[in-house]
């Protein structure tokens, strides 16, 4: 796996509410949260969190949806009457990603050939902190050359399948850690009217 991120502000402020994470054991995983109202502590304690939950799992433990779905609830009740965050995590295990997501950032597999998928779309909207959250499984195969991009609701609002299409296969020629700032770049061309971040998962 090849593991890629980038994350800018809003236009005109410099504090950043996204937050992200790329870890590599016990197994490679990466997290995106978008926190909101307490310029970003919330994301980072978020994030904190699931990462002493996930290097304290087993393998087996974390092949389980039920490990996450519990996971997701810990969260969610440990943030509770503070400010909210997204969550967004999944691990990469064997042919096949696995994880959760909680709130409106979204998860998108580009494979080589055929159509582009949101994994997640129809996923419950309500965020860590919210009391409501409820996980919903993230869970597909993969292959050789295919991408995976976690995006934040900044960075997925401004671009359709078509231009994420599009610039997958113009990005082809370059090295993939050049994948998230073009994103972002496309994302942002009107001004960046939220945070954004994105990160990239090459098979």
């Amino acid at each position: 796996m090849e593991v890629f991120a980038c994350s800018r502000p809003q236009d005109g402020r410099t504090v950043n509410e996204d937050a992200h994470l790329i870890g590599r054991r016990p197994v490679p995983y990466a997290v995106i949260c978008d926190g909101s109202g307490a310029a970003g502590q919330i994301a980072r304690r978020a994030l904190k969190l699931f990462e002493t939950l996930i290097t304290q799992a087993s393998l087996l433990d974390i092949e389980q949806f039920q490990t996450w779905a519990n996971w997701t609830r810990l969260l969610d009740s440990a943030l509770l009457g503070s400010a909210q965050s997204t969550f967004l995590a999944v691990a990469m295990l064997d042919g096949r990603i696995l994880g959760a997501s909680a709130g409106d950032s979204r998860i998108y597999h580009l494979p080589l050939e055929g159509e582009i998928q949101i994994l997640n779309e129809a996923g419950p909207k309500f965020r860590l902190g919210s009391g409501k959250a409820r996980p919903f499984a993230i869970h597909t195969r993969v292959i050789q050359g295919d991408i995976l991009l976690l995006m934040s609701d900044g960075a997925w609002t401004p671009l359709n399948l078509a231009t994420l299409r599009r610039l997958q296969f113009k990005g082809s020629s370059q090295h993939f850690s050049e994948f998230p700032p073009v994103l972002l770049d496309e994302a942002g061309k009107h001004g960046r009217a939220d945070d954004m971040t994105v990160v990239a998962i090459r098979v």
